[in-house]
């Protein structure tokens, strides 16, 4: 589970699948109102005081995308209190406003992969070339390059093939393709993994 503060009141938490597994949550549980993913939040909740000093009370609106290849990305925004009127105890309303919930899921593609070595880039598109040889979109972003891949129409093994390569060679990132294009360096800007595997030799 990977934290980060993106404002003063929005945090991005990072959970991978065995983040997920270690607590016997599935990826779907975590669109059911269960104890275990209630628990989670939680915990999240917990970690993220200690680590950022971000204070889960109030109004929490809630995002949660699921990234097929990587895990969960969890978007925490903390709200504002009315202005309590007068008579109302602004204690028994913060009392009562903890943890209130309002949660938006959504559903992604997008597989993102980051790589502190190029040579285990290169070592790794010449091995999903075959699958997908004209995809990619390759960033350089806080000393790592980050491979941005959607590929279309793979049947389910060869994805799967897919996925356990880019996790042997690369580590899963939270960071979204709209960040990259903001603040990250194109390095190329489309068919990335085909450019690579006609301008680098694997040493391997």
């Amino acid at each position: 589970m990977k934290i980060e503060r993106l404002s003063t009141n929005k945090i991005r938490i990072f959970l991978t699948f065995d983040d997920l597994s270690e607590r016997g949550i599935q990826k779907e549980d975590m669109w059911r109102e269960i104890p275990k993913v209630h628990e989670l939040f939680s915990e999240m909740m917990d970690q993220a005081y200690t680590e950022l000093g971000f204070d889960p009370t109030g109004p929490l609106a809630v995002e949660v995308f699921a990234l097929p290849a990587q895990g969960m990305v969890v978007i925490v925004t903390r709200g504002k209190y009315d202005v309590p009127s007068l008579g109302v105890n602004l204690e028994d309303e913060l009392e009562e406003e903890v943890y209130e919930m309002e949660v938006t899921m959504e559903q992604s593609d997008t597989i993102m992969y980051a790589f502190a070595d190029f040579e285990h880039l290169i070592d790794l598109a010449h091995l999903i070339a075959p699958h997908v040889e004209e995809e990619g979109k390759l960033y350089y972003y806080k000393d790592r390059y980050i491979l941005h891949l959607e590929p279309k129409d793979l049947e389910q093994s060869a994805y799967n093939a897919l996925i356990a390569l880019l996790a042997e060679y690369g580590e899963a990132t939270s960071v979204t393709p709209a960040v990259l294009d903001e603040y990250a360096k194109v390095v190329m800007p489309s068919n990335a993994v085909g450019t690579i595997c006609a301008h680098f030799t694997p040493l391997q």
